[in-house]
């Protein structure tokens, strides 16, 4: 056995033992330290996975030797500082989605990342889905031709006590949006990863249900830059919670997938479905934030590994990840405005 990667995560909240599994689960890691301000949560995360060290600033956390890479798990808002300063401490990141809620964050992260010579990673596990794999693999392979529609149906359920259950969710500051930016952006990004970018945007996002600062309810139509239209819809505000589901059109076929597995996978010239054989590794969460596989975090931390030992960037570098939180923006912009917004 070579030398072990040693990781340290900061925020021990409800995503946090998704890191922690994949890291003590794996037999090139180490989880070293763990950090919240809350000493509570930092304590039972520690106990839980029999950890070394337990803190309660994460700045003295990274000025330990021992650790290669810091795991963010913190409110969205947060994610941009503390990677800059673990950048600057010579730490890899491994960030959770989203990237961070604003352009110019997301801009200064990426580069502190590059000027200190460490990987950034982030975590999108919905582009581990076989069916997503499979999906891309086709669309590149111009399987379906021309794309004319794809669609992202993000339809989650969150309850007010979920809203409540955090000082931090729901709000602009810390949360950087609503249904988009916490929920959907998992579903964006995997649209755009399977079609590509989007040129522009018109969009409309409400606050129906929930007593949040933030959008509930969302709808947007999108221009590809391939010519491709599609819509997007996101929020949390329906019961229950439904499958997230992509349905992906071109002039040759269709593909539509959910949670639950392909529902169509048809060819011109063909009156029945060809499924590629796969089997679901379900990622869920549509209805319960703490109902979501571990699956992608392993595939994931143990791709960040291989990053770290083979000097190589992660499967999901910043500058990829960071396109969801940029056409979030742009919808945001164009309910706040009422105008058609075009990406750069």
């Amino acid at each position: 056995m070579g030398k072990k990667v040693r990781f340290g995560i900061i925020g021990c909240g409800v995503i946090a033992p998704c890191h922690a599994d994949a890291i003590v689960g794996n037999e090139r890691a180490e989880l070293v330290a763990v950090c919240d301000i809350e000493e509570e949560k930092a304590k039972n995360l520690q106990q839980r996975y029999n950890v070394p060290y337990y803190y309660t600033d994460y700045r003295e956390m990274l000025k330990r030797n021992d650790i290669d890479v810091v795991c963010i798990c913190t409110p969205s808002g947060m994610h941009g500082d503390m990677t800059i300063d673990a950048a600057k401490a010579g730490k890899h990141v491994f960030c959770e989605k989203p990237l961070d809620i604003t352009a110019e964050k997301m801009t200064q992260m990426i580069e502190a990342c590059r000027k200190n010579n460490v990987k950034l990673g982030c975590v999108f596990q919905r582009r581990l889905m076989k069916e997503a794999i499979e999906t891309k693999k086709a669309i590149e392979n111009g399987e379906f031709g021309k794309i004319v529609l794809a669609d992202a149906y993000l339809k989650y359920y969150r309850s007010q006590e979920y809203y409540n259950s955090a000082g931090w969710r729901g709000t602009w500051a810390l949360d950087g949006g609503g249904a988009l930016m916490n929920q959907g952006v998992h579903g964006i990004d995997l649209i755009l990863w399977l079609v590509g970018d989007v040129e522009s945007v018109f969009a409309r996002c409400e606050t129906l249900t929930r007593n949040i600062e933030v959008e509930d309810t969302a709808i947007a139509l999108l221009k590809f830059r391939n010519g491709a239209v599609g819509v997007i819809e996101g929020t949390t505000s329906v019961y229950p919670g439904q499958d997230t589901r992509f349905e992906i059109h071109g002039e040759n076929g269709t593909v539509i997938f959910s949670d639950s597995g392909f529902h169509q996978w048809r060819k011109i010239g063909s009156d029945t479905d060809t499924f590629p054989d796969v089997k679901s590794e379900r990622v869920g969460g549509s209805s319960d934030p703490t109902d979501i596989s571990s699956y992608g975090h392993f595939v994931l931390i143990d791709d960040m590994i291989g990053a770290v030992l083979e000097d190589r960037d992660p499967m999901i570098t910043g500058e990829s990840a960071r396109k969801a939180v940029d056409l979030i923006l742009a919808i945001y912009e164009s309910a706040r405005t009422g105008k058609e917004v075009f990406l750069k």
